[in-house]
């Protein structure tokens, strides 16, 4: 990157000349990312590619109350870190941890369908489910299925079908 001090608008340089404007708004992308890392978890921290006083600075950041200005100054820091670090490894990174969460969202809502399905479908639902997932306990399932069908009648609160939903996700976790 170039900076305006390092060349005239007159040299015939064969680098580009940046302006200021576009140095500052590469500058706050990479603050943007730093704030990113900043909510990601020890484990996905592990996982990304940065130098350790970086890899410091964002721990660090969890330990700073999010709206004070000791934040804000943090941040800055986290951003001048950045500068020396490969910022398209790090957004490959973070574009795992949103595919990952992405799936994972899909998943429950399946989850959610087939819940769903089971408790207000008949014989045929539950037989479908059970063709797609032979280990699933079929006297557990269908007692899950009666006490969620039981509380749907009595307008209770649906703790019947939160057992079933867990069941149903314990069972497609255990096929990953």
């Amino acid at each position: 990157m170039v900076n305006n001090e390092d060349f005239s608008k007159d040299d015939s340089s064969e680098e580009e000349w940046i302006s200021k404007t576009q140095i500052k708004k590469e500058m706050l992308a990479l603050q943007t990312l730093g704030e990113k890392l900043s909510t990601l978890t020890a484990e996905q921290l592990k996982t990304v590619p940065m130098s350790e006083p970086l890899r410091a600075a964002i721990e660090e950041c969890s330990r700073i109350k999010p709206r004070s200005g000791a934040m804000k100054r943090h941040m800055n820091y986290v951003g001048r870190l950045m500068r020396t670090e490969d910022a398209e490894e790090i957004e490959q990174a973070m574009g795992r941890f949103e595919a990952g969460s992405q799936a994972h969202t899909a998943m429950f809502h399946r989850l959610e369908r087939w819940r769903d399905r089971l408790i207000e479908g008949g014989n045929d639902e539950l037989q479908t489910y059970l063709t797609e997932t032979p280990e699933a306990d079929i006297q557990h399932l269908r007692q899950l299925i009666r006490n969620a069908k039981k509380e749907a009648e009595k307008q209770q609160a649906p703790a019947a079908a939160r057992k079933l939903f867990k069941y149903l996700r314990e069972l497609a976790e255990a096929k990953l």
